[in-house]
């Protein structure tokens, strides 16, 4: 009788395959009507974010959590449509080579691109009612002047340099995150296993799953847009 392969456990979730309730303990972001001047109260270690966040307060009382800027301190002034580092403004009140993080996807929706620490958007031009920015990728990607970014670049760069030396201490690391570690590769599996298992046929050919595939059938390429080597 065949058991349930990789993907499948982890859509279950268990003990080895769950989500952490502390990831979703704090929401950086835009609330949809901000202005004024806040100030920093204090910097966060989020355990589901790899950038510390900044909890911002104004006169009235009125609390806020963004994405920490590099370089900014507790006490620190932010201001809403400013042009200092860790001030929050929108795309089309800045020049370009203006480095921005937190970038919203649509007007409103609170920020979407580049939350990930010690990364950083570059704003090329802007024409036609659209703003280019250079992607921590090196992709463009054009956005409306309307959507708002914090100024700088995200603070926690430098967590990965540290090299994890010794198997045991990764393995630990993993099991905090409740991470299955250490990873086996699909074709080294048995065909009981993965779609790609089994001694046979090592050189396999990357499999395009369907749309409504299940989680077990849902491996090698997803949705790819194209196949195939590109014809100059």
């Amino acid at each position: 009788m065949g058991k349930r392969i990789i993907q499948q456990r982890r859509g279950k979730g268990s003990l080895t395959y769950k989500t952490r309730a502390k990831a979703g303990l704090y929401r950086p972001g835009y609330p949809r009507n901000i202005e004024g001047e806040y100030k920093v109260i204090g910097l966060i270690s989020s355990p589901g974010h790899s950038a510390p966040l900044a909890k911002l307060i104004n006169k009235e009382g009125k609390q806020l959590i963004n994405f920490a800027a590099n370089g900014i301190y507790v006490g620190q002034k932010i201001k809403i449509g400013g042009t200092s580092n860790g001030d929050i403004t929108t795309l089309g009140n800045l020049k370009n080579g203006t480095k921005v993080f937190n970038i919203e996807n649509s007007q409103g929706d609170g920020g979407k691109f580049v939350r990930t620490g010690g990364s950083a958007g570059v704003i090329l031009n802007k024409e036609n009612d659209k703003v280019t920015i250079l992607m921590p990728s090196k992709k463009e990607k054009k956005f409306s002047p309307e959507c708002r970014v914090t100024i700088g670049i995200l603070a926690g760069d430098g967590r990965k340099e540290k090299p994890v030396l010794k198997a045991g201490k990764k393995f630990f690391i993993m099991k905090s995150k409740s991470k299955l570690w250490p990873r086996t590769s699909a074709v080294k599996m048995n065909a009981i296993d993965h779609p790609f298992g089994s001694g046979r046929g090592k050189r396999i050919k990357s499999k395009i799953a369907k749309r409504n595939a299940p989680p077990g059938k849902k491996v090698g390429l997803i949705r790819p847009r194209r196949t195939g080597r590109k014809k100059r």
